[in-house]
């Protein structure tokens, strides 16, 4: 089956964010190493992440640690903050769980990163490899357990909140970008061999696989729509979710959710290069502002579309809105605010997914405070005068979508050469 399935298948250096009060920061902080210490022995060579050795080193048991500032993220402005990680061993995320994580994300760049560079995968891939599986179905095999490990970790979560919370994504093969039947059926098998009610299948927001979104929705899957670059995508997104909602004839639409998962950085990347390049003093002052600007647009987008009859009505059936995802949420030019695509975009029913330095930065010196609806019209003067300079953020989104899809494809193809080159190297050790 599983062979089958890829065939379907410069502004001026920003002033550090101030420190938040005591209160509001982490206990564990205090005596464990800095950010800076974390990441020097990464360089060195140590496997861990940072924020995982940082966690663990006050507790290593997932027992709940002191009040940190993802919990007050949680239960004071309904914000939940989710891992943008994962890897072996799973039970690492324990620690984090304590700390307040209550999500995780993966996608085919993070496996490409966590098979590759860790010999945890090695003994199951001999195993898969030595029964005759391909490099592909070993690949699919490694990444379920993973994931199907991961959701039990956040089963209690995802209980607790009444299946609002604690799930654990996985990406269809990003192969398939550009398949919409193709992507509908990876959808429905990966749903089936993972088997977890706390698993989101991710889609990618192309324009082939919108409808894939409305077909899987309305076969009452729970998704994770990635790579959302633009408005204007966004709003078919979440068209095509209340659309699925509609079709599924459901009674109970509960247990049905999804998240919209819309990318920050990047969109500052790229136009902040467009700026420099048009270089007027006009243009090179809105640097580093078009990405939240647009993220904030979307929060207004998401308040008018999820209500009115139209949503009232599936409301009436149990359905929960599409919550806003806030993705690429590490900052990519450094003389940026270490916490710039988190601190902005907090409010109510959403999400913040965050890689290792966002998630450091955040918990180390965040600001807990209802930011996501303050100052739109701000946001809407830089998202016009981007406009009026020459910026067609429908193009930003297409060229952010294609390069998006390219990346994961790169790294989903570079491990399953690696993979086959490993398997083949394994089947002539046997041999011998």
């Amino acid at each position: 089956m599983t062979g089958a399935i890829s065939k379907l298948a410069a502004p001026r250096p920003a002033a550090a964010a101030p420190l938040p009060p005591a209160s509001v920061r982490s206990a564990f902080l205090a005596s464990a190493p800095s950010p800076r210490r974390f990441r020097v022995s990464i360089a060195a060579g140590r496997a861990r992440s940072p924020i995982i050795a940082m966690a663990s080193a006050k507790d290593g048991n997932g027992a709940p640690t002191k009040r940190t500032t993802l919990h007050d993220l949680y239960d004071l402005q309904g914000q939940s903050p989710w891992y943008d990680n994962l890897c072996r061993p799973v039970t690492d995320l324990l620690p984090l769980i304590g700390s307040g994580v209550r999500g995780v994300t993966s996608n085919p760049s993070i496996f490409q990163k966590a098979i590759s560079t860790s010999n945890a995968y090695d003994d199951q891939f001999k195993q898969l490899i030595l029964a005759g599986k391909d490099a592909e179905s070993a690949y699919w095999e490694l990444v379920i357990k993973d994931i199907q490990d991961a959701c039990k970790l956040f089963e209690p979560i995802y209980d607790q909140t009444d299946g609002a919370d604690g799930y654990v994504s996985v990406e269809v093969s990003p192969r398939l970008a550009n398949d919409t039947q193709g992507t509908v059926e990876a959808a429905k098998w990966l749903h089936k061999v993972v088997n977890r009610p706390n698993v989101y299948i991710k889609i990618p927001a192309t324009a082939e696989c919108v409808p894939s979104i409305k077909e899987v929705i309305a076969n009452g899957i729970s998704v994770n729509v990635t790579l959302i670059f633009s408005i204007a995508r966004y709003e078919a997104v979440i068209d095509a979710y209340i659309d699925g909602l509609e079709a599924s004839g459901l009674s109970d639409l509960s247990r049905v959710t999804s998240v919209a998962s819309f990318f920050v950085s990047r969109v500052d990347t790229l136009i902040d290069k467009m700026l420099e390049k048009i270089g007027t003093p006009e243009a090179l002052a809105l640097r580093g502002k078009a990405a939240v600007a647009q993220a904030k647009l979307a929060n207004q987008l998401y308040q008018k579309k999820f209500s009115g009859p139209r949503w009232e009505a599936l409301v009436k059936k149990g359905a929960k809105k599409q919550r806003l995802l806030w993705a690429s949420t590490s900052v990519k030019n450094p003389a940026y605010p270490d916490t710039l695509y988190v601190d902005p975009l907090i409010g109510p029913d959403t999400v913040s997914t965050m890689p290792d330095q966002a998630l450091l930065a955040f918990i180390d010196h965040g600001t807990v405070s209802r930011t996501i609806d303050a100052n739109v019209s701000d946001a809407e003067g830089v998202y016009s005068a981007l406009e009026k300079l020459g910026i067609d953020w429908d193009e930003v989104g297409k060229q952010l979508e294609l390069e998006g899809v390219d990346s994961f494809k790169k790294a989903f193809d570079s491990l399953l050469v690696s993979l086959e080159e490993k398997g083949n190297s394994l089947k002539k050790t046997v041999s011998l």
